[in-house]
């Protein structure tokens, strides 16, 4: 199986992109990415991931990289510049990943294999998250009121990206993107700066327990 690692390895990991996009995560068979890759050995996805989860990060593992570098680039600028502006940090989150849905070789499928991790529990949710949400987040809090910190408005922003973007990537490609991607990034500049209202902090006040502490 050595002499035709790379290949085989690239072949599942296409396929895996291909059957989770269509038809979810936890829907696709490891037997069923296997076929589709046309890998001689029955057991190769094993031999190469081990299991499910490993074959995951392998798909995200194949974009994110250039995902994190576009963000990293995008935040040096907007540092550099000396300027507050939330939109363009607002284009920070959205354009990199954004750039995957003219990406032919297997773009639009990880957009929307990554809206589904997103919706996923917080442990899975965050698995191969790029090292420049971090940084993003931190550059984002300063322009939140406390309450909307609290009630974790940076990840509602980060999720509602994501999900337009893997609906965009559904029904790619398209002739163009910019005015999507345009309104996208108005739409996560309005989130993160909406009020909280009056109502919807009185409610989480009220909630039994500790009041809420924003962890993302």
């Amino acid at each position: 199986m050595a002499r035709d690692a790379e290949p085989t390895r690239i072949a599942l990991i296409s396929a895996a992109e291909r059957l989770f996009a269509a038809r979810g995560i936890s829907r696709v068979s490891l037997r069923e990415i296997n076929r589709e890759s046309g890998a001689r050995n029955a057991v190769a996805l094993q031999y190469h991931f081990k299991d499910r989860e490993g074959i995951v990060r392998a798909v995200i593992g194949k974009h994110y990289p250039a995902v994190d570098q576009h963000r990293h680039e995008l935040l040096d600028h907007y540092e550099h510049g000396g300027r507050r502006d939330i939109r363009a940090l607002s284009a920070a989150l959205v354009l990199p990943s954004a750039a995957k849905l003219s990406d032919p070789n297997g773009g639009a499928e990880y957009l929307q294999i990554s809206a589904e991790l997103v919706n996923q529990p917080r442990g899975r949710a965050r698995r191969g998250a790029p090292a420049s949400i971090d940084r993003w987040r931190a550059l984002v809090e300063p322009f939140l009121e406390e309450d909307a910190t609290r009630l974790h408005r940076r990840f509602t922003a980060i999720r509602f990206s994501s999900m337009e973007l893997g609906r965009r990537a559904k029904s790619a490609p398209h002739r163009d993107d910019r005015l999507f991607t345009s309104q996208l990034v108005d739409l996560v500049t309005a989130l993160l700066l909406a009020p909280v209202s009056s109502e919807t902090a009185a409610l989480a006040m009220s909630r039994p327990g500790p009041r809420p502490v924003s962890t993302r």
